[in-house]
C-alpha cells in the first residue's frame, strides 16, 4: 500500500503567493524563463532556473548556477517571503482551467515506494535531466519540483477535499496569467490528516506518475546519496484520484529527414500509413490518426491495418509514431538519447509545430491524438515502458507554492 505522509511545507506568505508562484522549470528554456520574470525578483524561477540570474552564455548546468540557486533560496527565506509551517500538514491544491476543476493531495510519498514499485512508472528517463535535478537538490537541500502522482478513484478521498474546502477557507487562491486559477488550503486538523494518512495505507495499494519521472528519479537518488537524512527518503508528490485528470496531446519533431529527399520520405511513409494533404493543421480526432508538417504542407497520416500490434504498448500512437516513421525512416532508435528528436507538450498548439519547422530548427512536426488515463493505468500495471514523453498533463502546478526542504 502507498506510504504518504504531511510535511513542514516551505511556502509563501499569503501577499506574495501569486508573484512567487511560477511554471514548472521543465516547460520553460532559460530564454523564455528571463521574460518571463522581468520586472519580478519573486517568482520561484529565480531558484529553479538560477541561470536567469547569471550571464547568458553561462552553461545552465554548471555548479554556478546550482549555487545561485541556494543562494536565492536563502534570500527568499531571509527577506521572510517564505516561511515553513511549524507542523506537518497535508495540503489540498486545486487548480481551475477552462471551465473545469481539479483537486489534488500535496504530500510526500516514500522512496521506498518508488523503488519498489508502488509508485508505478510507465517512462524510462533521460540520464542528463536526471542530473540536472540531482545536482540541483543536492545543492539547495529541498525539492522544489512536484511530482504529479494519479490513483484511482477513492471516494472516501474526494469526500474529505470536499468537506474540507467548504469548511474552511483557502490559505492560497489567485489566477496567473494563464488563465488557471490555484487555490491551496492547508489540512491542519490531526484527525483529518490521520484519516488520509490510513486511507492511503488502507485502499491506495499503488500510485502512478503522472508527469514527473525526472524529479521522482532523481530524488530517489539524492536519498541514496544521503542515507542518513529522514526528509530525503520522502520527496514531494501532488496525488490526484482519475476522474479528476485529462491527459493532452503530446506532439513530435524531427531535426532531419536521414538524408531523404522529401520525396523519398512521403513515399517511405506510404508503406505504414495512408497520407492525403490536408488544407489545415490536423489535430487528431481518433486513434491512430496523425497530423504531419513538412514544408509548410499538412498532412493527415492514418496507421494501416497490420502495421502496429494490439498489445497495450504497440497500440499507443506514440510507439506506432516511433516505430514506423522515427525508428524505420528516420533512424532515431532511442528517443530519449537522440538529440535529433524533440517534444513539444500540447498545451503550446499546432502553431509551436509549424514556427519550429518554418524557422529550420526541425524538419517535420507530428502531431498526435493524446493517451487515456486508463491506457497509462494499464500499461503501468503491466510493468511495460511507454515511449518517453507520452502523456502531457494540463494544467500545470505552480512551483514555489509547496517546497519539501531536505
Amino acid at each position: 500500500m502507498a506510504i504518504i505522509k504531511p510535511f513542514r511545507a516551505l511556502r509563501p506568505h499569503n501577499e506574495y503567493a501569486a508573484q512567487v508562484a511560477s511554471r514548472p522549470y521543465d516547460v520553460l528554456n532559460s530564454e523564455e524563463a528571463r521574460k518571463e520574470t522581468e520586472g519580478n525578483l519573486l517568482s520561484f524561477l529565480h531558484v529553479t532556473k538560477a541561470e536567469i540570474d547569471l550571464p547568458a552564455d553561462v552553461d545552465i548546468h554548471s555548479e554556478s548556477v546550482y549555487q545561485k540557486a541556494a543562494d536565492n533560496l536563502a534570500h527568499f527565506i531571509d527577506r521572510k517571503i517564505l516561511f515553513q509551517d511549524e507542523n506537518p500538514c497535508y495540503y489540498i491544491y486545486e487548480l481551475a482551467w477552462k471551465g473545469r476543476t481539479q483537486t489534488g493531495l500535496v504530500c510526500v510519498s516514500s522512496v521506498e515506494d518508488y523503488f519498489n514499485d508502488v509508485i508505478k512508472k510507465h517512462e524510462f528517463t533521460r540520464p542528463e535531466k536526471e542530473k540536472d535535478r540531482i545536482d540541483h537538490m543536492r545543492t539547495i537541500r529541498a525539492q522544489t519540483g512536484n511530482v504529479f502522482l494519479a490513483c484511482k478513484d477513492i471516494r472516501e478521498l474526494n469526500n474529505i477535499f470536499e468537506h474540507w474546502k467548504a469548511h474552511n477557507n483557502a490559505t492560497y487562491s489567485f489566477t496567473a496569467d494563464d488563465g488557471v486559477t490555484h487555490a491551496v488550503w492547508v489540512v491542519d486538523a490531526l484527525a483529518t490528516i490521520d484519516s488520509i494518512t490510513h486511507l492511503f495505507a488502507e485502499k491506495v495499494p499503488a500510485t502512478y506518475i503522472a508527469d514527473g519521472h525526472h524529479r521522482a528519479a532523481s530524488a530517489a537518488k539524492v536519498s541514496q546519496a544521503l542515507p542518513d537524512s529522514e526528509d530525503a527518503r520522502y520527496f514531494l508528490t501532488t496525488i490526484f484520484p482519475a476522474n479528476q485528470l485529462a491527459i493532452l496531446d503530446y506532439n513530435r519533431l524531427a531535426k532531419d529527414l536521414n538524408g531523404l529527399s522529401e520525396e523519398d520520405f512521403l513515399q517511405k511513409l506510404n508503406e505504414a500509413f495512408d497520407v492525403e494533404k490536408a488544407t489545415a493543421a490536423v489535430h487528431p480526432e481518433s486513434l491512430h490518426q496523425f497530423g504531419m508538417y513538412l514544408d509548410k504542407q499538412w498532412y493527415t497520416l492514418k496507421a494501416k491495418e497490420g502495421s502496429y500490434s494490439e498489445d497495450p504498448i504497440g497500440i499507443l500512437d506514440v510507439t506506432i509514431l516511433q516505430n514506423n516513421v522515427l525508428d524505420k525512416i528516420l533512424g532515431i532508435k532511442d528517443p530519449r538519447t537522440d538529440n535529433r528528436v524533440d517534444f513539444v507538450g500540447g498545451i503550446r498548439g499546432l502553431t509551436e509545430l509549424e514556427k519550429r519547422v518554418n524557422s529550420g530548427d526541425a524538419k517535420v512536426a507530428f502531431s498526435l491524438y493524446p493517451v487515456s488515463i486508463d491506457q497509462l493505468f494499464a500499461i503501468a500495471d503491466s510493468g511495460q515502458v511507454m515511449p518517453p514523453k507520452s502523456t502531457w498533463f494540463e494544467p500545470k502546478l505552480r512551483d514555489g507554492l509547496l517546497t519539501h526542504r531536505i
